[in-house]
């Protein structure tokens, strides 16, 4: 039987370094576009999966949603900014440019 979250897990896994993605987008791309929320929980849930770059996955505005499941408050964007990407008051700058769509990226 498959699961929702190995699902999303897989998905996030192929995101590049440098790049984020939404729940919204990944939910879309696995065919379950009103899941966005299911994507943050199985997100919520990755925290302790090493080969899992949930740092990489915000909320459709950039915003780090995802960022007091960290084992610190900071280290999301720590991550994130170790990857070139910027961060301003828990906000990706120019969110549009580092955006990745796995439904136009994994045809």
């Amino acid at each position: 039987m498959k699961n929702f979250f190995n699902d999303v897990y897989e998905v996030v896994k192929l995101i590049p370094k440098g790049k984020v993605t939404s729940y919204g987008a990944i939910a879309s791309y696995l065919g379950t576009t009103m899941s966005a929320r299911m994507v943050g929980w199985a997100m919520n849930a990755a925290h302790s999966l090493s080969d899992v770059p949930a740092h990489r996955v915000v909320n459709r505005n950039g915003l780090l949603t995802g960022k007091d499941h960290f084992e610190t408050p900071t280290l999301m964007q720590e991550l994130l900014q170790s990857e070139g990407i910027e961060v301003i008051c828990n906000k990706i700058v120019n969110f549009n440019k580092v955006f990745w769509n796995p439904s136009d990226e994994l045809i």
